[in-house]
């Protein structure tokens, strides 16, 4: 998987936020890019405009890098080996797998020095294959 992943770094800013109302939730569920139901609370994943635009608070903007390879639930080893990489290269990533590709999150700061690190991953594991 990992020598044919080809990440995309995708347009846009976004942002992780976490909301105690079902309600707020329900009205940004059309626009989240993901949302996952904690015990605190649910989380989004969404534009950070549309955060901006319903008023909730975030920390950090982040760019999402899509793995652009049919990753199967039973997959092993593509998140181990990306969140690696990213943290040798002191990188924070969140990765969300989803049903057909995964996709990580970084700090809008670094998503270029992300996508380096994942094309190198990607090179040296086509080298070995």
């Amino acid at each position: 998987m990992i020598a044919n992943m080809a990440p995309v770094l995708q347009s846009g800013s976004y942002v992780f936020c976490s909301v105690l109302s079902r309600e707020v939730a329900a009205e940004a569920l059309a626009e989240a890019k993901a949302l996952f139901v904690e015990d605190e609370g649910i989380s989004l994943v969404l534009l950070r405009s549309e955060a901006d635009r319903l008023g909730l608070s975030y920390d950090q903007k982040m760019k999402q890098i899509t793995l652009m390879v049919f990753s199967a639930l039973d997959g092993v080893g593509l998140t181990a080996a990306v969140s690696t990489a990213l943290a040798e290269k002191g990188i924070p990533a969140n990765i969300i797998a989803a049903t057909l590709h995964d996709h990580v999150f970084v700090p809008s700061k670094q998503a270029d020095a992300a996508m380096a690190v994942l094309r190198d991953l990607q090179a040296a594991a086509q080298k070995e294959s």
